[in-house]
């Protein structure tokens, strides 16, 4: 099987790259900081709002779905390598992107069966 990167795989991957390196890693400690001064590990902190609605003016929001609509319109194989960036933060990188679970799974539902009922 062909690993090699498609030219959308590979786009995406470098933006992520550089979001990652430019907001998420410095961020790590805000995130961190924050989350100990709430004293509470179910708190939303406001580093990850922030930094969800930089992804998400960026274009890199649902980026599973392999809806060009609702999502960046990558397969499998293009959002795989992504999906390991992310991991490298994982304590809150994939929610910045809205890839996190168990959401992604239950989106996923959602738009294969969902209706606007």
């Amino acid at each position: 099987m062909d690993f090699a990167m498609s030219p959308k795989g590979s786009e995406y991957h470098e933006r992520v790259t550089a979001f990652m390196s430019d907001r998420v890693f410095p961020n790590e400690a805000t995130y961190e900081a924050q989350m100990a001064a709430a004293g509470d590990p179910h708190h939303y902190p406001a580093i990850l709002h922030e930094l969800k609605a930089e992804a998400k003016a960026a274009g890199l929001w649902n980026m599973f779905l392999p809806d060009p609509v609702d999502g960046a319109g990558l397969s499998v194989t293009e959002y795989a390598p992504i999906a390991e960036l992310t991991g490298h933060a994982v304590e809150f990188a994939p929610e910045v992107f809205n890839c996190d679970a168990p959401n992604t799974g239950n989106m996923e539902i959602l738009h294969m069966f969902g209706t606007d009922a």
